[in-house]
């Protein structure tokens, strides 16, 4: 049975994650140890609140260092709401501009909509070689966000010492209001979705088993 920790860093909606994974046949653990977030087979980054304060809280627990140490090794993680957008360079909430991991060149910034935050069941515009949403192109995910990263930059990731060699980088987008961000992205053994698999019924369980199969 394939082992997957839901990383435990005060800013997830921890519980509903770990049920959906376990739903799938994993063996789930919900932890911020660590040797055991290195050693699974996957890893799962969730995330809700403000981007600085998840980085912070991140990096109290030595999250930073097992998203980088696993990478390196070429070892999953996904990254959800969030967990998505700390992988990114920088985050601007409330004018004020905090670090992210560096893993994808872009900024998040607040959504340009009548209606924020954006709430909700919506639509992906997929690649056609996508990993994790291989089969559920045409489905709608679960949304509950104001800020988002709307633009993916070339990065270099050699100071980590993180190769992602010729990996191709796989986005997918949404369109909202006046907005078009970035919904999920793939690249190499780097997983991250803006919307909420684990709230997104059936087409977030088909996510879920097909990022399990990378495992």
């Amino acid at each position: 049975m394939k082992t997957v920790v839901v990383f435990d860093y005060g800013f997830g909606n921890v519980r509903s994650m770990v049920r959906a994974l376990a739903d799938q046949g994993l063996d789930v653990t919900l932890t911020s140890n660590y040797r055991q977030a290195l050693e699974a087979d996957g890893l799962v980054v969730p995330g809700v609140g403000a981007f600085g304060a998840c980085m912070e809280g991140l990096r109290k627990v030595s999250g930073d260092r097992v998203i980088y140490d696993r990478l390196r090794a070429e070892r999953p993680v996904l990254g959800v709401c969030v967990g998505e957008q700390i992988m990114f360079e920088e985050g601007d909430e409330h004018g004020e501009e905090s670090e992210g991991l560096g893993l994808i060149g872009g900024s998040v910034t607040k959504i340009d909509a009548d209606v924020v935050p954006h709430m909700g069941w919506d639509t992906v515009d997929a690649p056609v070689d996508s990993i994790l949403l291989d089969g559920i192109e045409d489905e709608r995910f679960y949304y509950v966000h104001s800020y988002a990263a709307h633009e993916v930059r070339p990065v270099d990731t050699s100071e980590y010492m993180i190769d992602f060699a010729d990996s191709p980088e796989r986005v997918a987008w949404c369109d909202y209001g006046r907005d078009r961000f970035v919904a999920a992205y793939e690249h190499g053994p780097l997983f991250v979705t803006q919307f909420h698999p684990e709230k997104s019924a059936q087409a977030g369980a088909k996510l879920l088993r097909n990022w399990a199969a990378v495992l």
